[in-house]
């Protein structure tokens, strides 16, 4: 069920609906204000262009993630596929006969 979570990014208050658990909402929040808190260094205020920046760093990091578990799961799909093969190719044992 959704309901709204207030947050704040970058001092600044958001309402954001989500289904999703309202302490892993104020994590994500917390990891987006670790990187524009970041990027604005010693500045009181973070600009626009921190926040975008902060969004192009995380989606990077996705983007990379992403691309590492379509690896894995093609090499996952390779062996599974060569051991299948491998499987097939083994001649069952004989059946034992009835005396």
């Amino acid at each position: 069920m959704k309901r709204t979570i207030k947050i704040h990014i970058a001092g600044q208050p958001y309402l954001v609906r989500s289904d999703a658990d309202e302490v892993y909402v104020h994590s994500l929040a917390e990891l987006v204000n670790a990187r524009v808190s970041a990027l604005k260094g010693n500045r009181q205020i973070a600009t626009q262009s921190d926040m975008v920046l902060a969004a192009l760093q995380l989606a990077d990091e996705l983007q990379h993630e992403r691309q590492v578990q379509e690896r894995l799961r093609g090499q996952v799909r390779q062996r599974t596929l060569r051991m299948l093969d491998y499987l097939s190719q083994i001649e069952a044992p004989p059946s034992p006969s009835r005396a």
